[in-house]
């Protein structure tokens, strides 16, 4: 299947030199989630909504500040080879080009839209994330924050007593804590309504948080309770991933909690991000280390890359890695003709979290190196623990701007 007929050709467009605050008000409109940014006819990238939402400064910033470079696609692209490429560059929107021209967009939605008929063979079981990492009502908004950027997700139920109580978003913390810090302009609850996994659909947040005013520390204090979003949906294991789109474009929202097929107590959370990833699954199974930039991949192929990264598994058998991605990025210095790339390895696992990065010229090299200083870093016990301190506010925009931007 290809995607030629769930191709959309409404978009929006800004040039790369506008002012970043007129992308702001283009995102008035809930439904955009990315815009194409363009140097006269030359496409250039895209700014996400979620960018956006990590940048405090649009009185005075472009639209190239926030530029995510994300990979084209033409018309007759399969369905699977777009899914693999939001996936590997993060993006839930893809511009599609013909004869160097941008035909329109083709959007996570719509490729969900297009192969839900189709998934009615996989079920829940097969596609959720089983690590669940959870809150309590009483947890401080900074200490969700701390886990949310550790783990690198960016829905956090919250439970008490092992009952599922509601659902605190990344995004909501972020505007919570964006707008008050600044002067207040007035709100009410309602203004912060669950945009996160429960939605606005899905239920009403707590507080009355608008009109608000406070330092950093003050407000990142404050009990989850009082930002969560009540009423989260919920689906069993046993359940198929067509019910489980079908559900999420019912309710508009992008998260279900998973619960035992006999119990309410939640044992997983399945996204849009893990219905598409299902999409890109070999006959072998689905892929446990996610690449973004692997069309920079030159005498190496996924294979070996996966091989690499779960050598660190097998080699410390002490060791359970939970969730595996490399980032690559090409940068303009060449050596006889091959291009210097940077290559971010970042492991999840159940002894901490562990990041590292290496430059080399060409991915391959650049993997390899990134490997090795991760594996110096568990030889050595070194992990990115928690930190109790408050991140100051040029702290949380550089934070905020490594969890969001893309």
């Amino acid at each position: 299947m290809d995607i030629a007929e769930v191709i959309s050709s409404e978009f929006v467009e800004f040039d790369i030199g506008a002012p970043l605050s007129k992308v702001a008000g283009a995102f008035a409109n809930q439904q955009l989630d990315a815009v194409i940014v363009t140097d006269g006819d030359e496409y250039w990238g895209i700014v996400t909504r979620r960018q956006l939402a990590a940048s405090s400064n649009h009185s005075s910033a472009k639209v190239g500040s926030q530029l995510h470079h994300v990979p084209t696609v033409e018309r007759t692209e399969d369905v699977r080879e777009v899914a693999r490429l939001m996936i590997g560059s993060g993006a839930k929107t893809l511009p599609v080009v013909e004869n160097d021209h941008i035909l329109g967009v083709v959007t996570a939605n719509a490729v969900l839209e297009a192969v839900k008929p189709f998934l009615d063979v996989v079920t829940v079981d097969d596609a959720y994330s089983e690590e669940l990492l959870r809150a309590a009502p009483d947890t401080t908004l900074g200490e969700a924050l701390n886990t949310l950027r550790r783990a690198r997700i960016t829905h956090l139920p919250v439970t008490e007593a092992g009952t599922l109580v509601g659902m605190l978003s990344l995004y909501d913390v972020i505007e919570f804590t964006t707008r008050g810090g600044r002067k207040s302009q007035g709100g009410t609850a309602g203004d912060f309504g669950g945009r996160g996994g429960g939605g606005q659909k899905a239920g009403g947040t707590h507080g009355g948080f608008g009109a608000r005013e406070g330092d950093t520390d003050r407000m990142l204090d404050l009990p989850v309770r009082d930002l969560m979003t009540d009423g989260v949906v919920t689906v069993s294991r046993d359940a198929t991933l067509d019910e489980v789109v079908e559900t999420m474009f019912d309710r508009e929202i992008s998260s279900l909690v998973v619960t035992a097929d006999s119990a309410t107590e939640p044992v997983g959370i399945i996204t849009k991000t893990d219905v598409i990833e299902a999409l890109t699954w070999e006959e072998t199974g689905r892929r446990g280390v996610q690449v973004s930039g692997i069309e920079l991949l030159d005498d190496m192929d996924y294979e070996e890359v996966s091989t690499l990264i779960e050598g660190l598994d097998t080699k410390y058998r002490q060791m359970n890695v939970i969730k595996a991605s490399i980032e690559l990025k090409e940068h303009k210095e060449m050596s006889r003709g091959v291009p210097l790339i940077l290559a971010r390895i970042r492991l999840v696992t159940d002894r901490g979290y562990f990041t590292a990065d290496g430059e080399g010229y060409g991915a391959s090299h650049a993997i390899r190196l990134a490997a090795n200083a991760v594996e110096r870093q568990l030889l050595k016990g070194k992990t990115y623990a928690s930190s109790k301190k408050h991140p100051s506010l040029a702290e949380q925009e550089r934070l905020y701007g490594w969890w969001l931007g893309g």
